[in-house]
């Protein structure tokens, strides 16, 4: 992470994003000073539409951490597209908490951090692409185990050669990141990744036998065990998440019987980017046309297995998931 860092300037991935939007979703971003904003770091840019310049949205950028603030990476809606009673655009929010550079100084970052960037513009360019009638099926308003996979794809283009010639520039020299550089982080990136499915995927099976178990007194660890043992899980390897720590089965109904949709959605956008490689390569016109036509654009309107299908053809293989983890 120390060698990647001096190229990866918080400033320069922010442009890239906007190129990327500008190749796959012909998005343009503007910056604007003439909307009101809730604290002196957030900037804001307005989004159109390349070719014919209309008005998208608005997309806010509030990097920086501050007292008060709460602690991660994310995505808001501010307001949603939707075409009900008038024509309404989005405004939407990516919110990151680097710490702020003196004047003049820049922002670098980590690896892991420029691809939660591009990960928070992908639900960010979800809501911006949105083209529907209803508000209440607009952008992420879809399915739990849909929502990530728009996001989740959008992280595979922070490794292009073009992003990485273009934006990962030294601070001080301006060079690109040496190509070393770069095959260091693609083998690091299927290092041990055996180890870690087997562990997510014991953790999503027993969150989904927890929800099957009905209305019954369960005595978590012998649950866990049991569970474990039916399906032959390794000793050697433990749960991601041990049952009475299981924040997302408990604390909320949000990943209650639903902890599986994060690799699902892996295995969405492992599937998904696919289409581009067999195309021609990561900014083809023709396959990112369709991925916003027919994935980003159309928010819940469409079930997302035909919507899956819609651009893909057919449905995914978990075979590009294995692929993609080594």
């Amino acid at each position: 992470q120390n060698e990647v860092k001096p190229y990866l300037q918080l400033d320069k991935l922010r442009d890239g994003m906007f190129w990327v939007a500008g190749e796959l979703f012909d998005f343009k971003f503007t910056p604007v000073s003439n909307v009101p904003v809730y604290h002196a770091d957030v900037k804001v840019w307005e989004v159109t539409d390349k070719k014919s310049g209309k008005h998208v949205g608005l997309w806010y950028f509030d990097p920086y951490a501050r007292e008060g603030k709460r602690s991660g990476a994310w995505m808001n809606a501010y307001r949603g597209q939707d075409r009900l009673d008038a024509e309404t655009t989005t405004i939407v929010s990516n919110n990151s908490n680097f710490v702020k550079g003196k004047a003049g100084e820049p922002v670098l970052i980590s690896w892991d951090d420029a691809e939660t960037l591009f990960h928070e513009f992908g639900h960010a360019l979800h809501g911006l692409s949105s083209n529907v009638t209803y508000p209440s099926l607009s952008g992420t308003n879809v399915a739990r185990d849909y929502v990530e996979f728009p996001s989740q794809l959008l992280e595979r283009w922070v490794s292009t050669p073009e992003v990485l010639q273009k934006f990962a520039l030294h601070y001080q020299t301006g060079k690109p990141i040496p190509q070393n550089l770069v095959d260091k982080i693609k083998k690091a990136a299927t290092f041990n990744q055996g180890f870690g499915t087997v562990e997510y995927l014991s953790s999503a099976l027993v969150d989904m036998k927890l929800h099957l178990a009905g209305a019954q007194k369960i005595d978590a660890d012998k649950f866990e065990k049991e569970t474990l043992d039916a399906l032959g899980m390794p000793k050697e390897l433990v749960m991601r998440h041990r049952t009475p720590q299981f924040g997302h089965v408990f604390s909320s109904d949000g990943y209650s019987a639903g902890y599986y949709s994060y690799l699902w959605s892996d295995v969405l956008t492992a599937d998904a980017f696919g289409a581009f490689i067999e195309g021609k390569g990561p900014y083809d016109k023709k396959v990112g046309a369709s991925l916003v036509k027919n994935i980003f654009s159309v928010g819940n309107t469409i079930d997302p297995a035909e919507a899956y299908r819609n651009f893909r053809g057919r449905d995914p293989q978990v075979s590009a998931l294995m692929k993609k983890r080594g």
